[in-house]
């Protein structure tokens, strides 16, 4: 073969190689998932964020086209878990059931927190959504959100609320309560969990609960035990028609939404996010991912996608800042 040829071929390769470089970027992602998926679980084994990240792990699976193993990483109401995520590698292969109390209270209420949820995580989906509600004990008198008001307004000193603990959720929707109706005279009595609050509440010995509405306080309502006068939610449970919302009772600022959703470490690839995102999608409509959630007490968030979780994780720490704060509450 002549010099010229041999330049020439060789001048004719170097020519595909730089096309296939340009096909191919440097550090692009390969097929995703390529490898198992660890899906930490903040909390320890057997509570209700535990149950659905396991459930969402096992219907988003197939559809995403790869396995996800679940890692339980309890402590710290959740911190401890979530700030393992927030610095592990944003490759896709670490995702996080991340909640209100991972993504909203505790870093709102710590001195120092371990993270930024904000800018630490990237918002992939929410899953599901759970609404407290106000309960009563059947010896008070009233039948709606605003003549408990005007009953605790009236009787200054007298009422409490119980709820499942300082810093939980429902303590702060009693927080929430307490200011919006103009600052009322509502002591807050923090138990270990719902179950003793709601057993207190059957009693007689507090004369309201704030807890979020399940299938245990429903057959406790429905067979008289208890009164639940108002779900804190802009729409009717579904599991419950016939009870109003604190929005039809003239509180348009009383809505409260305890959420599970999944994030990723800051900076992980928008086509990983966006094939999560899908396959949870397709789950929820095929999969039977909603109908698994629903059985398990919790309303499906149907409609999400990484924006909205974005501006919703946003628009609640902004909500629910000065409340956290105006509470005291300081996690141990």
């Amino acid at each position: 073969m002549k010099r010229r040829s041999v330049l020439g071929l060789i001048m004719s390769c170097a020519a595909l190689s730089v096309l296939g470089m340009a096909s191919h970027p440097a550090g692009a992602q390969g097929k995703y998932p390529e490898r198992t998926i660890r899906l930490v679980i903040p909390f320890a084994p057997g509570g209700e964020n535990d149950i659905i990240g396991r459930i969402w792990a096992q219907k988003v699976a197939s559809f995403l086209g790869g396995s996800i193993i679940a890692d339980n990483r309890g402590g710290g109401g959740g911190s401890i878990g979530a700030a393992e995520v927030a610095r592990a590698k944003p490759d896709g292969y670490t995702l996080l059931v991340g909640t209100t109390g991972t993504q909203i209270i505790n870093p709102v209420a710590a001195k120092n927190p371990a993270y930024d949820p904000l800018k630490d995580f990237a918002a992939i989906t929410l899953i599901s959504g759970s609404s407290p509600s106000i309960a009563l004990n059947p010896s008070v008198p009233a039948k709606t959100l605003q003549e408990l008001i005007a009953l605790i307004k009236a009787s200054p000193g007298k009422f409490s609320y119980g709820s499942a603990g300082a810093g939980t959720f429902v303590h702060l929707t009693g927080e929430l309560l307490r200011i919006r109706a103009g600052n009322i005279d509502l002591q807050h009595i923090p138990y270990k969990g719902n179950g003793p609050a709601i057993q207190d509440l059957i009693a007689g010995h507090i004369p309201m609960t704030v807890v979020i509405l399940n299938s245990s306080v429903l057959a406790h309502h429905r067979a008289g035990r208890l009164r639940v006068i108002t779900v804190l939610h802009e729409k009717r449970a579904r599991t419950a028609p016939e009870i109003p919302t604190a929005v039809e009772s003239g509180m348009p600022d009383m809505r409260a939404q305890l959420f599970s959703g999944i994030f990723a470490p800051a900076g992980t690839p928008q086509p990983v996010i966006d094939a999560v995102h899908q396959a949870t999608v397709k789950a929820m409509s095929e999969g039977g991912l909603r109908k698994d959630l629903e059985s398990a007490g919790a309303e499906a968030a149907v409609d999400s996608t990484p924006e909205k979780t974005a501006r919703f994780v946003r628009e609640e720490t902004a909500k629910w800042t000065p409340i956290i704060r105006a509470s005291g509450f300081r996690p141990d």
